[in-house]
């Protein structure tokens, strides 16, 4: 069987886009999250060019107000690391997508500084070097791609020594920034159907599972994150009904605060 956290690195930046399509379609009557997704071993797996078609669809986003420009202190403690990386990783998307050239380019060194914290810097370096190349020309789709294939490279030199934990935990810290993005956009064009958009119960517990595992990682953030997906699992686990705006204002207060708690020094 083809393990879920090769597939996993699509979370990571799910929430924040590889690209935008169908931009003048008409707003659909209602999304159904699992029509916008892989199920890799029974988990919902959210595909990025169609849950951001379908935001797109919703409202126009100016992407620039979400481009976050404090990338996070330099920590020595690797699951610190592999959680920033994700975030800073998830925050090139953002980027992209707002055509920040600078902060992409800042993005692509903060990206190679990072997975050399965590010793996969030779796996990385030359996404790297491609990722700024590519901002430089405004080639979105050419940065889009290295970004994904960093993600990738990043837990698969991981998983090649036996740092699975740690992959996963890059994983997490994007899936979180995406999550707050995400949260931030719809909480300020609000329909029932961008709510939809956060309904990834099988996601969440698969996290919550993972950091239950993860005892060996004594680091307050991330047993604040275990803390908060308790909290952020009814807000979205609502079976057939529609999480309300107050669920999402809820979501979006709690990721906001967990990504300034992984970029900050505890």
């Amino acid at each position: 069987m083809i393990p879920f956290t090769k597939y996993l690195k699509l979370t990571a930046v799910a929430l924040i886009g590889l690209t935008l399509c169908a931009q003048g379609a008409r707003t659909p009557q209602h999304i159904d999250i699992k029509q916008l997704s892989k199920t890799v071993e029974d988990v919902v797996v959210p595909l990025p060019n169609e849950i951001f078609g379908a935001l797109n669809k919703l409202g126009a986003v100016n992407w620039k107000e979400h481009v976050r420009s404090d990338k996070g202190t330099n920590f020595t403690e690797r699951p610190r690391i592999a959680l920033l990386l994700g975030t800073v990783i998830a925050d090139g998307f953002v980027a992209v997508q707002a055509e920040d050239a600078a902060a992409v380019k800042e993005i692509g060194q903060r990206v190679l500084a990072l997975a050399k914290g965590i010793g996969v810097g030779n796996s990385i370096t030359p996404h790297a070097k491609a990722i700024i190349e590519a901002a430089d020309k405004r080639n979105w789709e050419a940065v889009r791609q290295e970004l994904d294939r960093t993600q990738n490279s990043v837990q698969q030199a991981m998983n090649e020594v036996h740092d699975e934990k740690l992959s996963q935990l890059v994983s997490l810290g994007g899936w979180l920034r995406g999550t707050e993005v995400l949260t931030s956009v719809v909480t300020k064009h609000f329909s029932t159907d961008g709510a939809e958009l956060l309904h990834q119960p099988d996601l969440l517990s698969y996290f919550q599972t993972r950091l239950e595992a993860m005892p060996e990682f004594k680091l307050p953030i991330i047993r604040e994150i275990e803390d908060a997906l308790v909290q952020v699992k009814p807000l979205i686990d609502v079976g057939n009904a529609r999480i309300p705006q107050e669920s999402v204002r809820k979501i979006n207060e709690i990721t906001t605060r967990l990504g300034y708690g992984i970029v900050t020094r505890d």
